[in-house]
């Protein structure tokens, strides 16, 4: 679950990572490091509540024992709103934005995958959970091969140490580091899945760590490689291209369809985590929450058929200021929790300031930046 949601892995290193660090390729390593650390001050508040409360609330249940239950239910509304919208935007950025640079032909069939992706995402979960977690991860394991095969790929011909440097212009590395650090947000949506992990004060922590830990690593290693030729950053799909450049076409196309594969993947997680919480708020069947998740996915998409690049560009960026602001109300209520809990009062309100500072950059650059 980790592992998938943090991206995914291979959209991460062939994809986003890259293209946002375009203007700061000459440090894309020192970029991904610094992004790792920045992300690990959110990453230890989520740690900090699994510790004591795991239940299919997620973030919900985290904010109701900070701060009561009316602030848990604005938080839980304005994250149902951000990945319910997300899961509807997303696959018109797929196959109308991923898929095309990957098969040039398949335009003709843009229309039917607009449908297919929201059917067969449906399908999996309504299979149940089994074939849920089960497809969650063989997504991991194949994209963490791919991983591998672009890491392999590219180390063989070059990985300049400098990357590791600040040969970027000082600007250019801060701002990018920030926008690769908002790129794991995602690592919340295991934390849902809570309630069914056995120990979970323990598994939870230590699948977050190991997972994060194990995803940055790859993603490192795995986009260090495009520093060689920066040229690679301002293909479609970096990571694509410099397999294509030096490991042929067909292995390329294998590349730049685990990344179409690896964004869906994540909203496999996402709809994992969405019916979690509406069954935490409802107390209607898991099931049922899936059946109703499906109706509106499906019924939408024809929807985005019209335009989607206006359907796209009218959902991402309500979608991600409501992402923001319900990680803010999270870190904002952490240090009244963790003082409850034992934690000094310095260390649980440093954590509460710089994660909330972060929250607040993610919404400046949702304002600020072109989102794409």
């Amino acid at each position: 679950m980790v592992v998938t949601s943090l991206g995914g892995p291979l959209a991460l290193a062939a994809l986003y990572a890259p293209t946002i660090a375009a203007d700061a390729t000459g440090s894309l390593g020192l970029d991904i490091l610094a992004a790792t650390v920045v992300f690990g001050f959110p990453l230890a508040i989520w740690i900090g509540y699994a510790q004591h409360i795991n239940t299919a609330g997620g973030l919900y249940a985290f904010v109701e024992a900070a701060a009561g239950r009316t602030a848990a239910r604005v938080q839980a509304g304005l994250w149902i709103l951000s990945y319910l919208l997300y899961l509807l935007y997303t696959t018109a950025s797929v196959v109308y934005d991923t898929l095309p640079a990957v098969f040039p032909g398949v335009r003709p069939y843009q229309p039917a995958l607009e449908i297919a992706i929201p059917v067969a995402l449906a399908a999996v979960m309504l299979a149940g959970r089994t074939a849920a977690l089960a497809a969650t991860g063989v997504l991991a394991v194949g994209q963490l091969a791919l991983v591998g095969v672009v890491a392999g790929v590219g180390l063989g011909h070059g990985a300049p140490a400098h990357s590791f440097g600040t040969s970027a212009p000082a600007g250019d590395l801060t701002t990018s580091v920030g926008q690769t650090a908002l790129l794991y947000v995602c690592g919340s949506l295991p934390l849902f899945l809570g309630g069914e992990v056995a120990r979970p004060a323990r598994t939870v922590p230590r699948g977050l760590i190991w997972g994060t830990l194990l995803v940055a690593a790859g993603v490192t290693v795995a986009a260090v490689p495009i520093t060689a030729n920066p040229a690679f950053a301002q293909a479609p799909i970096p990571g694509m291209s410099l397999v294509e450049v030096f490991a042929g076409h067909r292995l390329a196309v294998v590349v730049g369809a685990g990344v179409a594969v690896s964004v869906v993947g994540v909203m496999l997680v996402e709809y994992l985590a969405l019916s979690r919480l509406v069954h935490a708020l409802t107390r209607a069947p898991v099931r049922t929450v899936i059946a109703w998740i499906a109706v509106a996915l499906v019924g939408v998409a024809p929807l985005s058929l019209v335009d989607p690049d206006a359907f796209y560009d009218a959902l991402i960026k309500p979608s991600l200021f409501a992402l923001w602001l319900s990680q803010l109300v999270v870190f904002a209520v952490y240090p009244r929790f963790a003082v409850r809990k034992g934690t000094h009062p310095v260390v649980a309100w440093g954590l509460g300031a710089v994660a909330s500072a972060f929250a607040l950059y993610g919404l400046w650059a949702t304002w600020h930046h072109a989102v794409s």
